[in-house]
């Protein structure tokens, strides 16, 4: 089995087509279908039934899809890790960051990492942090950068370091009873409509360990709305719709221009009140095992310094 022949064989599955595969790869036609005959020929199995001018995938083909990709992605790997060792003047770097730290927190250092190394092209997907975990533990990306905890059973493929830190901060727009106040008690928090990120979320995560550490369920809170952005959630509570817990580097400018306001929470069951905060780090997460390129080295030096 040669590279050149699973190459074919991907060709082939992604366009279910061999004319079409053919073209894809610059080849002939009678190339790709003499790669495929020998592969099902070599091995006493089918990888495609041809039905009249169609084809469809066997069980055996499907399980070769699978063993295809991981090898030919493993090539592709030390082929790229070969090609940085050119000084780094060239390559790419696949960053994946939950929504608030990819939107305020990463870019001045991702500025900083261009500056320093003007030829890398950076491709930064954003997402919730539960999918920011799962997408490096499958090699999606080069490095996660998430706030809150990581599945515990993705623990043994996850790499995990702080590089920063993130705090939210409990907001009110201008018409909600506490905007005048600049404190509330824990017991406050039970009496107001509450705007909140979905699960999966980081700054979700960071809350509701919060309002657990501070003897509070999360259940008890009145939720009026769950949306997927926090600058939908800021937008809401802006427009004097209940309370949330958003990052404070959100709402900085907000703060200023007095559109929203941030109340300080106080534990008053003992006999002295002590303010709360809701403070978790920034995670760095690679992968355990997979290669780690001269690129993607320089590029953790910028987070970790």
């Amino acid at each position: 089995m040669t590279f050149e022949q699973l190459r074919i064989f991907l060709a082939v599955v992604e366009h279910l087509h061999f004319t079409r595969a053919a073209e894809a790869l610059y080849i002939t036609q009678p190339a790709v279908s003499a790669a495929i005959q020998e592969l099902e020929a070599k091995y006493g199995v089918k990888l495609f039934h041809r039905i009249g001018r169609r084809i469809e995938i066997t069980d055996a083909g499907k399980l070769l899809h699978l063993e295809a990709q991981a090898i030919l992605t493993q090539v592709a790997l030390a082929e790229r890790g070969l090609r940085e060792l050119n000084d780094l003047q060239r390559g790419e770097l696949k960053l994946g960051a939950s929504l608030t730290i990819g939107n305020y927190w990463l870019p001045n250092r991702i500025a900083q990492f261009k500056r320093q190394y003007p030829g890398i092209s950076i491709n930064c997907t954003l997402s919730n942090a539960e999918e920011i975990c799962e997408g490096t533990a499958t090699g999606q990306f080069d490095f996660g950068l998430v706030t809150g905890g990581i599945k515990p059973s993705l623990g043994a493929t996850l790499e995990q370091e702080v590089v920063g830190k993130e705090r939210l901060q409990i907001v009110v727009g201008k018409s909600h009873p506490w905007f005048e106040q600049k404190q509330i008690s824990l017991e406050d928090l039970s009496t107001t409509p509450w705007v909140m990120r979905e699960t999966g979320s980081g700054a979700q995560q960071m809350f509701e360990q919060a309002l657990q550490a501070w003897g509070i369920d999360p259940v008890q809170l009145n939720v009026v709305l769950v949306l997927s952005s926090s600058e939908m959630v800021k937008a809401v509570v802006e427009s004097d719709v209940g309370a949330a817990a958003i990052p404070e580097l959100m709402v900085t400018k907000e703060l200023q221009l007095s559109t929203l306001r941030a109340v300080q929470v106080i534990d008053s069951r003992d006999s002295i009140s002590l303010p709360l905060e809701i403070v978790q780090p920034v995670w760095k997460l690679k992968h355990r095992q997979r290669f780690q390129t001269r690129l993607s080295k320089a590029f953790e030096q910028i987070l970790i310094q």
